[in-house]
């Protein structure tokens, strides 16, 4: 099984770009690693949400990558 994340603008819109890859990820904790390190770099492509996706299976989201105020 990949995991793996899919990104959102602020409406629940998938945002696809050319700059942002698809990692899949053996598990959850490397792919909240992943997601917890590179957050910067996905809002400032366009992604204001992730789902993450056991295989097909959502297992949460959206998560907003924003900081809470």
């Amino acid at each position: 099984m990949a995991w793996t994340w899919t990104y959102e603008d602020a409406a629940g819109n998938a945002v696809e770009s050319e700059e942002l890859t698809r990692p899949e990820f053996p598990s959850q904790s490397d792919a909240e690693s992943w997601v917890g390190e590179t957050w910067r770099e996905l809002l400032d492509a366009g992604v204001e949400q992730v789902r993450l996706f056991d295989a097909e299976r959502e297992v949460y989201g959206p998560m907003s990558l924003r900081p809470a105020e």
